[in-house]
Parts: structure tokens; C-alpha cells; sequence
């Protein structure tokens, strides 16, 4: 069960402000994240979710001399360049009726902070494995966040069109590691290499594919007869039969309640860039994924889909409009119907908030929403007063619990490049750290002109310096620090802590005070040399 998302009775529909479609409008959506390792294929696997919904005519990954065109959902010249997802993106999609709320995550570890958040928007996950490696560090991080938060999971095995383990293996592995019970819906014919289609366990017949050109068009499938099957591929057809075989031998059939309640894993086997089996994947997010349901507040009652509108910042996203320099904060709808123009109060301020200029992003690009459901999101632009982690609310006041921060691990000092720049650097730095790209941290005896930037991995600080100079035209010198840990104190403590050797004391923007240490052993050290120290470890919420 989600650990925000309550298994309740439906409440009476005369409830206060009900909406009568909100129910019925809910249940069509599912809002689903895809997490993996970094190259595993996520970026690609999104690229042709949209292909197969016709979001878009052709897949953006294409291998070849003829050119390789970036993925929809990797919008920024740093991903580009890098040839990774280093910021979430929220993609809509309609598949059978049923809208898709898919919300793409960054791909490296040096951004897991952004990648729990918008955990914390799903309902639930597409696990990604490449089938030559297994289930890797970050897979397995992003797998324990989702088992805390009850997230039901939906596995992957991609890259099945290229040399890989046995699939039998793999289903070992992770039913060891993740103590999830595997369940394919579908299974491979062909060993890893040659991939040519699948069993289809629920009706038995074979789903042949056949590839395009690049992988840039939607891949033909054609459904056989067990007998048609075996005349087609004789021995390959064999060999996945008996290992089906076993599978149906030791139980592994999939069922739906142990897989809401985080107890089996559906899995299907596929190859992204070739389009082979995303088909499959849209038919379980539509037939098994959980539609939004009540979610927990933080006071732990329930706030039901059908209660007054409410939702939450899960991500706040500048730079994506280069002509406009505008801020888009990320709502992920959780009660009652969204009317582009109502106002909102927010919860943290108790200031009311106008939605006049209310988006859908779609990659990079935007539409305008006049309406939206639980579990869609909705992009509120300008939105310079709101902060990851608000709740938003209409009539009824709610709060929803508050969003994964993390202790940073590194730290550099930040300097405009050009001391004429001052200005635009000072709003830049601001914007960052309203965005969560990295923390920002300040005292009286560095200034204003030399604030500290503080992040989990160093890459986040990659991510500053080009953002700096491509959007606020104000580059920025980094000088690493040699601080690795960061404990919250109070204001008390903030003199004698500053006058232990290789101890600083910053404040946060959000007000904690954080003391700075070269390394644990000097955490302890100063433990005994004051005993009675408030020192805090800071942990994700």
C-alpha cells in the first residue's frame, strides 16, 4: 500500500464541494515515474512511450550516420551533451482512454534528491534493468525509496535485443535482492541478442516483432497460435515454452493484489530503442497500475479524490523558456478539480496564490490547461512564492507531508566571474536554490559576494556553473571546499562550534544552521571536546 495513499471505503458522494466527475476522472488517470540505473535505457523507454501514444511521430534516439536526435524529455544542453537525464520531466499521455501522467527522473545518483521528490507524485514505478547487468547501486537505492513509500512496482528488462543474462537468472536476482516475487507477463523468445518476440503467459500465443529503421517508428507486432509459433521459430519457440514451463511450476503468475501491495512485481521483457514490447507496458500501466486514490495528509487523516482541490510542489523548474525566463513550480493534483484561474491558498504561507497562467509541460514544451484531475500535473508559471514541498489547497486547509531533503557531501564556494555581473549573479543563485538544484549556505564572515553551495553529488555543481552562465549570463568560479559532513545546530552553539579548528557554521536558506566538518572523525572529536554540542544529523525526511 502507498505510504501516502490510503486503501479506505468510498466516501458518500453528497460529500461537501464533490464534483461529480472527479471520481470517474480519476480512475482513468495513472501517474507513474520510470527509475533506473544511469544508461539503462529510461530516457529511451520514455521516448517510446510517447511514440507508441503518438505524442510524437518519430522516436528522437536513432543510431546511425544520418544523425542522432535528442530525446524529447532531455530538454537541457548539459543532457544533451551528456547524453543523460539530469532534471525530471512530466510528460501526458493517452493510451485506451486512459491518461498517463508520466514523470521522467534524473538518471544520475548525484540527483537522487530530485528523483525521491517526484517519487513522492506517483502512484506508481516502471523499474528498468538492463538485461546484461542486472539490477544496479542506483536501481536498487531507488527500489528501497519506492518499497518505503508502498510504490508498486512494475519491472523491465530492457536491452533484451542485445547480448544479456539468462532471463531465468535475472528473475533470481530479483526476487533475492528485492524480495519481490517476479511474475512475467510476458517471456522472450530468443536468448538476449536475438530478441524476437514474446510469449504472451496470459493468453499463450506469440507477439512476433519486427524492427524499423533506427528504431524511429512504432514497431509491427503480429500475434501467432502456439502451433503457428513453433513452425515459425522451432527451437527458440521450444525453449521458451519450457521455461514457462517453470514458471508456471513454482506459482509465478501474476496477481494483482500482491502487486498493489508491494509483495510480486510484474515483469516484461523488452527493447527500448527498438520499440519491441512498450505495447505490453501501456496495456499493464492501463490494466494494473493503481489509479490516484485518498492520500494521507500530514496530520495522517485521508483527503479523498473527491474532496476540495488540493495538491503539492514536487519540483520547481527555471530556464525552460529561454525567452521568457520564467519559473514553473510542478503541482501533482491530489483532491478535486483544477480550473485554470482559480485562487489557491497555500498552506505554508496562508497567502492566496492566482493560477491565471497554469501549463502542461510536454518535454521543453508547454500547452496551456483550463482543467485537471487527481493525479495530473499542472505547471504553475511565475510561481516565485511557492516552494518545493507546498501544499495548495481550496476551502477545506490541508497540509501533505513534507519532501525528501538530503545531507550534503560537498561543498564549493561560489564567485561571479565578472564582479559587474553582481546583480544577475545574485538572482541566479537565488533561483537555484528555490529550485533544489543545490543548497545555498551563507555567513556574516564570507558575504553576500561568496555564499557556499552545498550538494550530494558534485555533478549538481556542473549543472550551477552551466546554468549560470547559459540563463543569468553571469559564469560563477567554484573552490571546492574540504567539508563531507553537514550536521543542523542551533543559533547557541554557532560561536563555540565556529572556533573549533576546521569547523564552520552556514546558514541555510531556509533558515537551519549547518556545521561543516572535514570528516566524521572530526565530528566525533569535537564531540568529546563538547560534550553537551547540538549536533543533528541531517536525513531524508
Amino acid at each position: 500500500m502507498h505510504d501516502d495513499v490510503l486503501t479506505v471505503d468510498p466516501r458518500p458522494h453528497a460529500a461537501a464541494h464533490a464534483h461529480d466527475d472527479v471520481p470517474a476522472q480519476a480512475a482513468r488517470r495513472r501517474a507513474f515515474a520510470v527509475i533506473s540505473h544511469p544508461d539503462a535505457g529510461k530516457s529511451t523507454l520514455t521516448e517510446a512511450l510517447a511514440l507508441h501514444t503518438h505524442a510524437i511521430g518519430e522516436a528522437g534516439h536513432i543510431n546511425g550516420k544520418s544523425g542522432r536526435r535528442h530525446t524529447v524529455s532531455d530538454w537541457m544542453e548539459i543532457e544533451q551533451a551528456r547524453g543523460i537525464s539530469i532534471t525530471s520531466a512530466a510528460l501526458q499521455l493517452t493510451y485506451r482512454d486512459t491518461v498517463l501522467n508520466l514523470l521522467d527522473t534524473p538518471g544520475h545518483a548525484d540527483f537522487s534528491e530530485d528523483t525521491y521528490r517526484v517519487l513522492a507524485a506517483v502512484d506508481a514505478a516502471v523499474m528498468l534493468i538492463d538485461a546484461a547487468k542486472g539490477l544496479e547501486p542506483q536501481t536498487m537505492k531507488l527500489f528501497a525509496v519506492c518499497k518505503h513509500r508502498g510504490i508498486p512496482i512494475i519491472t523491465v528488462v530492457n536491452k533484451w535485443d542485445r547480448p544479456g543474462r539468462d532471463p531465468l537468472a535475472l528473475l533470481d536476482e530479483i526476487a533475492e535482492r528485492t524480495g519481490l516475487a517476479p511474475t512475467p507477463l510476458t517471456w522472450p523468445v530468443g536468448i538476449a541478442g536475438d530478441f524476437r518476440g514474446v510469449v504472451d503467459r496470459r493468453t499463450g500465443e506469440y507477439v512476433r516483432f519486427t524492427a524499423t529503421a533506427g528504431g524511429a517508428r512504432i514497431a509491427p507486432e503480429e500475434r501467432f497460435t502456439p502451433a503457428e509459433a513453433a513452425a515459425r521459430e522451432g527451437q527458440a519457440w521450444a525453449d521458451a515454452l519450457e521455461e514457462t514451463a517453470l514458471l508456471d511450476a513454482t506459482g509465478a503468475d501474476h496477481d494483482t493484489e500482491s502487486f498493489r501491495s508491494g509483495v510480486s512485481t510484474p515483469v516484461l521483457f523488452a527493447s527500448a530503442v527498438r520499440n519491441f514490447g512498450v505495447h505490453a507496458l501501456l496495456d499493464v500501466l492501463v490494466d494494473l497500475a493503481p489509479a490516484p486514490g485518498a492520500r494521507r495528509t500530514a496530520d495522517g487523516d485521508a483527503r479523498f479524490v473527491e474532496d476540495p482541490f488540493s495538491a503539492f510542489v514536487f519540483k520547481m523548474q527555471a530556464g525552460m523558456n529561454a525567452a521568457h525566463h520564467d519559473r514553473l513550480a510542478f503541482v501533482r493534483v491530489c483532491s478535486g478539480v483544477f480550473h485554470r484561474g482559480m485562487v489557491v491558498t497555500s498552506a505554508r504561507t496562508g497567502r492566496p496564490f492566482a493560477t491565471k497562467y497554469a501549463q502542461q509541460a510536454f518535454g521543453r514544451d508547454r500547452t496551456v490547461v483550463d482543467v485537471a484531475y487527481p493525479g495530473d500535473v499542472v505547471g504553475l508559471v511565475n510561481a516565485a512564492d511557492l516552494r518545493v514541498g507546498d501544499t495548495l489547497y481550496l476551502d477545506a486547509p490541508v497540509t501533505y507531508p513534507p519532501l525528501p531533503t538530503f545531507a550534503p557531501e560537498h561543498f564549493a564556494v561560489a564567485r561571479a566571474a565578472d564582479a559587474g555581473r553582481y546583480k544577475q549573479f545574485r538572482r541566479g543563485i537565488a533561483q537555484l536554490s528555490a529550485e533544489g538544484v543545490v543548497q545555498v549556505l551563507r555567513s556574516d564572515l564570507r558575504g553576500e559576494q561568496a555564499p557556499v553551495l552545498a550538494a550530494v553529488g558534485p555533478m549538481q555543481f556542473e549543472v550551477a556553473q552551466a546554468r549560470m552562465a547559459a540563463e543569468f549570463n553571469a559564469p560563477v568560479r567554484l573552490d571546492r571546499l574540504g567539508y563531507t559532513v553537514a550536521m543542523a545546530t542551533s543559533p547557541a552553539w554557532r560561536d563555540r562550534l565556529n572556533g573549533q579548528p576546521g569547523v564552520e557554521v552556514l546558514a541555510r536558506t531556509d533558515g537551519e544552521l549547518l556545521a561543516l566538518f572535514p570528516d566524521k572523525w572530526r565530528v566525533n572529536s569535537v564531540v568529546r571536546a563538547l560534550p553537551d554540542v547540538e549536533l543533528t544529523p541531517l536525513v531524508a525526511t
